[in-house]
């Protein structure tokens, strides 16, 4: 898990990790910044529970580099992403992708749907990513095939194709999806794994420019591995004439439009009903607070 400047969700996160079915597990929280909150709260949450590991760094870097540093921490054989805006509500979430990777030698990451959330926790839309590995690499030049925080992958591949690309300015995570792509197959479990936040405080908002400079690169990088590639350079490039848009409108926009691509590349699309395995998070006894 990364964290920069987003206090007011990292709890609701952490959380969700603690909820999990699945127990044997380490958190590494890598946070760059000056926010003192965020250093307060992952403090407490190291006193709760001593399988969260916090690297607080004098230095930062891009999200790559952020999360290549996380890497090198880890000890697990398996590695799984949480944003710190988003959270896992499904307490079967690891369990379950756990299992599939021990019984599926030939995948290389597997992830899972999402219900994508406001600022405010309230429901917009559920996707369900497309589901087996040769429809997922039909479109992945179109669309990341793994939503970031839904994926878990295999440690040892990720080695293997050099980890997240330091040098690209955004979308390193479909970038690395690609990579896998090549090393083994990709799964997406049919059913909601987190509850995403798209909102204009988010990351995807924020790097929307630097964003669609990196979708040009890595359509053209990875073009000759998988299929599409004429529709996936216009798609590109059509986004990164809307990142031009002038902010305003930019900002009305984005989270309708984001929302329209998503649900363009779901499998299934159908209004918000909680599954009966999960639970808001909120339900859970102990919070650490900045005080």
């Amino acid at each position: 898990m990364l964290t920069y400047n987003r206090p007011q969700f990292l709890n609701r996160a952490i959380q969700s990790v603690i909820q999990q079915d699945f127990q044997d597990w380490e958190l590494i929280v890598v946070h760059d910044g000056p926010n003192e909150t965020i250093a307060k709260i992952l403090s407490g949450w190291e006193r709760l529970d001593p399988r969260i590991r916090y690297f607080r760094r004098k230095t930062g870097g891009n999200i790559a580099n952020a999360t290549n540093f996380g890497l090198s921490h880890a000890r697990g054989e398996y590695i799984a992403i949480l944003d710190d805006d988003d959270y896992w509500i499904s307490r079967t979430k690891l369990s379950k992708q756990v299992q599939f990777l021990d019984d599926h030698p030939e995948y290389a990451a597997c992830g899972g749907g999402m219900v994508v959330i406001d600022e405010t926790g309230q429901h917009k839309l559920r996707c369900l990513k497309l589901e087996n590995d040769a429809d997922l690499k039909r479109w992945a030049l179109i669309s990341n095939p793994i939503a970031h925080s839904t994926a878990m992958f295999r440690r040892s591949l990720v080695d293997l194709c050099g980890g997240y690309d330091e040098s690209l300015s955004g979308f390193q995570d479909w970038d690395l999806f690609l990579k896998l792509g090549q090393h083994g197959k990709l799964y997406n479990f049919p059913e909601e794994f987190i509850g995403y936040t798209l909102w204009s405080g988010g990351g995807s908002f924020a790097q929307h420019r630097k964003n669609t400079r990196s979708a040009l690169t890595i359509v053209r990088r990875h073009g000759s591995a998988y299929r599409n590639f004429l529709p996936a350079i216009a798609m590109a490039s059509l986004h990164y004439a809307y990142a031009r848009f002038p902010e305003p409108v930019r900002q009305v926009s984005f989270s309708f439009l984001s929302r329209v691509k998503k649900a363009l590349f779901s499998e299934r699309r159908h209004p918000y009903k909680q599954p009966a395995e999960t639970q808001p998070v909120e339900s859970i006894l102990y919070e650490p607070t900045a005080n």
